[in-house]
């Protein structure tokens, strides 16, 4: 049986860059005032010798973990993925790792999910709605002295760093959408109550409504949570009453396809006898067919800016202003004229 290759040391790499092993150590430290010159020479060294420093080891030394998290509580499968997606793409190459931290009833247990971040021992957290907004899990972050970074549809520079898109308008734009193709009979399913997103995307689709001459019709509205289920049991509850709408908003793309998908049970033709919207342009929203008509929530781009913002603010640099990031109307199947 061959013997395994042993692995190298910081010794090796001193030796094949020709410097000292406490040169390679700052190198790898990222301590300042080392020229190009030596970085360049310890990192190709420890190229060649496949030499990865042990973050672990570095970290009891700094009193470090080298662990940033990421914190949301329920929301939609798809978000997860883009949400890790974009930490995971600015951390990459860096000492960090991403440990994931779905966390439960925040509104009513802010303290717990503060305890469930400080047991971790992170270094930083990013943190997505609702914790996000709750000032008692800021508060209790600040305390702890805990860095953070938020994703959030409120973007009020005093609760701290924060990357942020405008949902107002794009609510907005998703309502004047449908719309335009003439219904005027709209129903809607709201996301999570505990998610402050959700009463922003309802009061832009009013103002929409209002701006146009639609009636809002509260006997056509209906609470998820974000989830596939709930839409799909909203769809049954809207479509057995007597007032029918001709088309449903909903507020993002896994409750829009339930919607699609409970219509289609009891007979209904999408987009022919009913145009359904969704919010996010999350994965299922371009698998699913007929390929849903939603609005782009740049969701892995938020993620990489909370990322970056954060390891900014570990390193002790400028993490920057919140930065707003764009939506846009993405047109595909499912949205047509009313029935006549």
């Amino acid at each position: 049986m061959p013997r395994e290759k042993k692995r190298s040391t910081i010794v090796d790499v001193a030796k094949l860059a020709q410097v000292s092993p406490k040169s390679v150590s700052r190198v790898f430290n990222n301590e300042p005032h080392i020229t190009p010159a030596l970085r360049k020479k310890v990192l190709r060294a420890a190229e060649e010798l496949n030499y990865q420093p042990n973050v672990m080891a570095q970290g009891l030394v700094r009193q470090q973990s080298y662990l940033i998290g990421l914190v949301y509580e329920k929301p939609s499968p798809s978000y997860v993925v883009e949400l890790q997606r974009g930490a995971l793409e600015r951390l990459h190459g860096e000492r960090y790792r991403l440990i994931v931290l779905p966390v439960e009833s925040v509104s009513d247990h802010p303290r717990d999910v503060v305890a469930t971040i400080r047991s971790a021992a992170l270094d930083g957290v990013i943190l997505a709605p609702p914790a996000a907004d709750h000032p008692d899990v800021l508060d209790g972050l600040a305390q702890a002295r805990i860095p953070f970074a938020r994703i959030t549809p409120q973007s009020r520079e005093e609760l701290g760093l924060a990357t942020t898109m405008d949902d107002i308008a794009a609510g907005r734009e998703i309502a004047e959408h449908v719309i335009g193709f003439g219904h005027r009979c709209i129903a809607i399913i709201k996301g999570d109550p505990d998610h402050p997103v959700s009463e922003q995307r309802l009061t832009a689709y009013r103002a929409a409504f209002a701006d146009a001459g639609v009636e809002y019709l509260p006997e056509l509205v209906e609470t998820g949570d974000f989830s596939f289920e709930s839409g799909y049991e909203a769809t049954r509850r809207i479509l057995s009453r007597k007032l029918r709408p001709t088309a449903i908003i909903a507020q993002n793309d896994d409750m829009a396809v339930g919607a699609m998908s409970a219509a289609r049970e009891l007979g209904f033709d999408v987009p022919g006898d009913l145009s359904v919207v969704g919010f996010d342009d999350s994965e299922i929203s371009r698998v699913v067919w007929p390929r849903l008509t939603t609005v782009r929530q740049p969701v892995v781009e938020m993620a990489h800016t909370a990322a970056d913002m954060l390891l900014r603010q570990l390193a002790g640099e400028d993490p920057g202003p919140t930065v707003v990031h764009t939506h846009s109307l993405v047109e595909r199947l499912t949205v047509a004229p009313p029935p006549a």
